[in-house]
């Protein structure tokens, strides 16, 4: 490829489009791996029972069986699983039933085209800016995840944590000593947390989750960010959790998950930079 044709590939809108194509995927991650989750507990959990496994279904992975409609399981056709435009054309329903798609569908990959093309805008058209991309579109499929199901997936938060190990090696993203004890620090400071919550109150405060999509934005941003992103997150999760309670949005005996608060707090360090929200806490 020429470095004009990369230039314009990675180019803001170049990014932006593939971030569309990649939010069409990412519903799939969304809606798919719980339930694959799910499944491989059932059958794990009758082994270890020694009991006749569950009925499952048909086989389920992120690329098998094509996407259809959940409600009289019309297959879409690829014009109709075009990003955004697919869903505007049908008018937010099924084509066949006339059921209702979920407007969530079309924002996910507005949200990740968006942000893809603001990468590029604030890292520029050189092939490192992938490597963000990648950070951002995990950061978006682990915060609808565990919004949904109160779950983070080790399956993302682990090569997370690795990707992030390794584009420092790579002389991507930050320096590796820093993405090594942010890495480290990340996990051990919630996992620190979490166990003193339960020994002063005999609940668990938060999942394992959190512990290693900290470790993740450590291992990405840096051990120095790691306070402001927890601080952003717990200020902006305690309001939305206050709101969603005075509202009756969050029902008796449920709580609001973390994840989504440490992502998008991670979000903000990445696109306002390290020195910049340093400087809003007064610490430069």
């Amino acid at each position: 490829m020429s470095p004009e044709a990369l230039g314009a590939l990675l180019s803001p809108v170049g990014l932006g489009l593939i971030g569309l194509c990649i939010g069409s995927f990412l519903n799939v991650v969304i809606h798919r791996l719980p339930l694959m989750m799910e499944r491989a507990w059932k059958l794990e959990g009758a082994e270890i029972l020694g009991v006749e496994a569950p009925a499952v279904g048909e086989p389920l992975s992120l690329m098998k069986p094509a996407s259809r409609c959940p409600h009289c399981g019309h297959r879409i056709r690829w014009h109709e699983n075009i990003p955004v435009l697919g869903w505007l054309r049908l008018g937010g329903k099924c084509s066949s039933c006339k059921a209702p798609i979920s407007a969530r569908y079309p924002l996910i990959e507005l949200a990740t085209g968006l942000l893809f093309a603001a990468l590029a805008w604030r890292f520029g058209s050189q092939p490192t800016v992938l490597a963000w991309a990648l950070f951002v579109a995990m950061l978006v499929a682990l915060s609808a995840i565990d919004w949904d199901t109160t779950l983070l997936p080790d399956s993302l938060t682990q090569p997370l944590v690795w990707a992030g190990l390794i584009a420092a090696a790579l002389g991507w993203t930050i320096p590796l000593s820093s993405a090594l004890w942010g890495a480290i620090a990340g996990y051990l400071s919630l996992w620190s947390i979490y166990w003193l919550f339960k020994l002063a109150t005999g609940k668990e405060g938060m999942g394992a989750g959190d512990f290693k999509l900290l470790a993740a934005l450590g291992a990405w941003l840096g051990w120095p960010m790691l306070l402001p992103i927890v601080l952003g997150a717990s200020l902006i999760g305690a309001v939305v959790g206050i709101g969603m309670k005075l509202t009756g949005a969050l029902r008796e005996g449920r709580f609001v998950p973390f994840g989504p608060f440490l992502a998008g707090a991670g979000l903000v360090v990445l696109f306002a930079g390290s020195n910049r929200v340093l400087g809003w806490l007064g610490w430069v």
